[in-house]
C-alpha cells in the first residue's frame, strides 16, 4: 500500500477520546477527520518548509571545504548503506556518501540552479527535519470543542507539517488556517541575504536561496516569541480567520478563503497575495457563491451533493462569447469540433467531448495562468475580482489555436472517438480487473473540484485515462443543534489494498455510482453496521 493512501478508521477510549476520519499509512492518529463538536479537513499549503543556503568554496583543491562566519568549516561526511532493486530483480545494498553543513544536507541540483560546483554548494535546511511533533499535533486536535480551540490545540504542539486547516464546529463557526510549520524567514530577511542565484530562485519559484556564509548570524532563522520554538513563524505570523459564514481552500494560497475575506500581509515564504486564482479554486468557490447567491442556503445535502456536480470552471470561462467553439473551428476539424460544440460542459460520466478538452487545455502555453502574464485571455487577472479573472479565450492567439490541433491530433491518434463517453475513458480498477467509470477530472487547468488525474498510463497503457491521483478520502459532516453528527464519507480507492477482499473496490464503485457512505459514529450505529470483531491480545 503507498504511504501517501489514506485508510479510514475510528479511535475511541471511553470517556477520554472519540474521533473518526482518515489517516495517512502508518500514521496512528486520524489526520483528516471529526468527532461530537467539530469537523476539519486539509489541503496542500503553499508554504515552503526549508530554504537553501548557498556556501561558498574557497579551496578549489578541497570541494568539502566551505566558508562559514567563523572562517572555513568541513562538511560533515557520512556513509549511508540503501537496500535497492539491482537490474535482475534481486536486491543488494549500496553505500553512498552523504555530507552536511550546520544547516542541512548538501545537495547537487544544477537543474534547480543549485549544482555543487567550484565556486559554492548548497545545503537545505527543513524545519519539518527539526521536529517529531506531528502524531501529537494531530492527536491533540481530535480532543477540540470547536474550531478556535482546534486551532489551538493545532498551535500548541506546532507540528502540522505541510497543510492548511478548513474546519467547521457545532456552533455554527467555520476555521481556514495555514499554521504550518513555516521558516522564519520575513520578507525583509530574505531580501537582505540572497544571493545572486538566490534571487534568481525566488523569482522563478519564490524560494529564496539564503547566504550560507552567514547562515550563523545575520542569515539564519528568526524566532518569534508565540512560536513553539525557535526558527518557525509563531501563530501571530501565519493566516487564518474564524467566521460563521464559509471559508474554502482548493490547494492556493491562504490570501482568498472566500470570495470576500482577504488575508494580507504575510511573510511571502508562506505563499502569494494579489496572484491568480487557480479554475479548481474558481470552481469551488462558485458553488457556493452562486447557490447564497440565489437566496439558497448551504444545507448537509447540497454540500453532499456539490462533489458530483462536475461543473468545469474552465470550459465555463472559455465558452463565453463562443470563444471556444471559434478556437477549434479555426483548425478546420469539423468532426471533432461538433463533438466539442455538443459537448454539456460537465465531466459527469455521460458526458462526451470531456477528453478533448482537457487535452487542450493541458497543451496551452503554461497549461493556464497561475502567476505572471498570459497572451491566452484578453481580460488579464485582477486582484480586485481574483474569482471572476483572467477571463476571454484570445481566438487570436495562435499558441491557442495550435493548442486545439494538438488536442484533436492527441485524440485521433490515440484511436479514441471524439464523442466517447467520459465514463469510458476514465476509470478506475487494477490493470486486468473491470474498470470503473468515474466523472470529475483535471483541477487546476481545466477547473474540476472532483479533481483526477492520470500520472502513470504507461503502466495501465489498455486505457486511456487510469485514475492514480486524486479525491482520496472525503468527508461531509453537519452538526445539529443536539445529537450525534450526521457524517457522510467516501474512501474513493477503497480501504482494502486485498485484491480478493470484498471490500478492495466496494467504496470506488460508490464513488462511481455517486453514492456516500452513512458513517456509524455512535455505539448504537456501530453496532447495527458491525460485521465481525477482532480482540488484541
Amino acid at each position: 500500500m503507498s504511504p501517501e493512501h489514506f485508510t479510514q478508521q475510528h479511535l475511541t477510549i471511553p470517556g477520554t477520546y472519540d474521533v473518526a476520519g482518515a489517516s495517512l499509512v502508518g500514521s496512528p492518529a486520524v489526520n483528516i477527520g471529526f468527532n461530537d463538536d467539530v469537523a476539519w479537513s486539509h489541503t496542500v499549503s503553499t508554504a515552503y518548509r526549508f530554504t537553501p543556503y548557498e556556501y561558498l568554496t574557497p579551496v578549489a583543491a578541497s570541494p568539502t571545504t566551505y566558508l562559514t562566519d567563523a572562517g572555513p568549516a568541513e562538511l560533515d561526511h557520512r556513509e549511508v548503506e540503501v537496500v535497492v532493486k539491482g537490474q535482475d530483480g534481486t536486491l543488494e545494498t549500496v553505500t553512498e556518501d552523504v555530507y552536511r553543513t550546520a544547516e542541512g544536507y548538501v545537495i547537487d541540483a544544477p537543474d534547480l540552479l543549485m549544482p555543487w560546483g567550484l565556486a559554492s554548494l548548497w545545503a537545505i535546511r527543513d524545519a519539518n527535519a527539526e521536529h517529531l511533533r506531528t502524531i501529537d499535533t494531530f492527536l491533540d486536535m481530535g480532543k477540540a470543542t470547536d474550531v478556535e480551540d482546534l486551532l489551538r490545540r493545532q498551535d500548541r504542539a506546532a507540528g502540522m507539517p505541510w497543510v492548511n486547516t478548513t474546519a467547521a464546529d457545532r456552533k455554527g463557526q467555520v476555521l481556514y488556517a495555514d499554521h504550518s510549520v513555516v521558516p522564519h524567514v520575513t520578507d525583509e530577511m530574505a531580501s537582505t541575504c540572497m544571493t545572486v542565484v538566490g534571487r534568481v530562485l525566488n523569482e522563478v519559484a519564490g524560494l529564496p536561496g539564503l547566504d550560507g556564509t552567514r547562515a550563523g548570524s545575520s542569515c539564519a532563522w528568526g524566532a518569534d516569541e508565540d512560536a513553539s520554538r525557535p526558527g518557525i513563524l509563531g501563530p501571530e505570523n501565519l493566516p487564518s480567520v474564524v467566521t460563521r459564514d464559509w471559508v474554502m481552500n482548493a490547494n492556493d494560497s491562504y490570501w482568498t478563503p472566500n470570495d470576500e475575506v482577504r488575508l494580507e500581509g504575510y511573510d511571502a515564504i508562506i505563499g502569494c497575495e494579489d496572484c491568480t486564482r487557480t479554475m479548481r479554486s474558481r470552481v469551488v468557490a462558485a458553488y457556493v457563491a452562486d447557490r447564497l447567491a440565489a437566496g439558497k442556503k448551504e444545507t448537509p445535502r447540497s454540500l453532499a451533493g456539490h462533489q458530483h456536480e462536475n461543473r468545469v470552471m474552465a470550459a465555463e470561462v472559455m465558452r463565453e462569447d463562443g470563444a471556444l467553439d471559434a478556437v477549434c473551428e479555426a483548425t478546420g476539424e469539423t468532426e471533432a469540433c461538433e463533438a466539442l460544440a455538443a459537448w454539456d460542459g460537465r465531466s459527469d460520466k455521460g458526458s462526451r467531448g470531456v477528453h478533448l478538452f482537457e487535452a487542450f487545455v493541458s497543451k496551452l502555453p503554461s497549461a493556464l495562468p497561475v502567476v505572471g502574464i498570459n497572451t491566452i485571455w484578453t481580460t488579464p487577472f485582477d486582484p480586485n475580482d481574483p474569482f471572476n479573472t483572467p477571463a476571454g479565450l484570445n481566438t487570436a492567439d495562435p499558441q491557442v489555436v495550435q493548442a486545439m490541433q494538438d488536442a484533436i491530433d492527441e485524440v485521433r491518434d490515440a484511436g479514441v472517438a471524439f464523442d466517447a463517453r467520459w465514463g469510458s475513458l476514465q476509470v478506475a480498477g487494477d490493470r486486468g480487473a473491470p474498470a470503473i467509470p468515474l466523472g470529475g477530472g483535471l483541477g487546476d487547468s481545466a477547473g474540476n473540484a472532483n479533481a483526477l488525474k492520470s500520472y502513470l498510463p504507461e503502466e495501465n497503457d489498455d486505457r486511456y485515462q487510469p485514475i492514480t491521483y486524486g479525491s482520496s478520502h472525503i468527508q461531509a459532516i453537519a452538526f445539529r443543534k443536539k445529537g450525534a453528527p450526521i457524517a457522510r464519507t467516501i474512501l474513493t480507492y477503497s480501504q482494502s489494498e486485498d485484491p480478493t477482499s470484498r471490500f478492495h473496490a466496494d467504496q470506488t464503485r460508490l464513488f462511481s455510482q455517486e453514492k456516500w457512505v452513512r458513517f456509524a459514529w455512535t455505539g448504537k450505529q456501530i453496532r447495527k453496521a458491525r460485521i465481525g470483531v477482532t480482540r488484541l491480545r
